[in-house]
C-alpha cells in the first residue's frame, strides 16, 4: 500500500520561501518518478514540477520556473520542493505524487500519477 506524507507548508509572505517534503512508503521509492501537484479554491489540480526515478530529470510548470526546485533523496525515500519567490498565486494546497508504473518518465506532465498524499496548505500573504 502506498503512502506518501507532505509536510512543510505554512503560511509566507510574499518573496518568501518555504520547502516542502513528501515521504513516501509502500514502494521501492527509486523505481518511481514523483511529482508535486497543486489545487487553487476552485480551481482544478495542476502540475507544478516532476522528477525522474533516478533524479536525472526534472521537469516545471512555466509559473514556478526558477522559482521551485525539486529534488529527491533515494536513500531516505523522500521527495521535497523547494520554492522560492513566492508569489499570492502560488496559493494552494500542494500534493506529492507518485507514478503508477515504475521506471516511467514522459514529457506530458499529466500522465500516469496514480497515487497521492493527503496534501498541505502553503499560504502567501501580499
Amino acid at each position: 500500500q502506498v503512502q506518501l506524507r507532505e509536510s512543510g507548508g505554512g503560511l509566507v509572505q510574499a518573496g518568501g520561501s518555504l520547502r516542502l517534503s513528501c515521504a513516501a512508503s509502500g514502494r521501492t521509492f527509486s523505481s518511481y518518478s514523483m511529482g508535486w501537484f497543486r489545487q487553487a479554491p476552485g480551481m482544478e489540480r495542476e502540475f507544478v514540477s516532476g522528477i525522474r526515478w533516478d533524479g536525472a530529470s526534472t521537469n516545471y510548470a512555466d509559473s514556478v520556473k526558477d522559482r521551485f526546485t525539486i529534488s529527491r533523496d533515494n536513500a531516505k525515500n523522500t521527495v521535497s520542493l523547494q520554492m522560492n519567490s513566492l508569489r499570492p498565486e502560488d496559493t494552494a494546497v500542494y500534493f506529492c505524487s507518485m507514478q503508477i508504473m515504475p521506471y516511467t518518465w514522459s514529457s506530458s506532465t499529466t500522465a500516469g500519477w496514480g497515487y497521492w498524499g493527503q496534501g498541505t496548505q502553503v499560504t502567501v500573504s501580499s
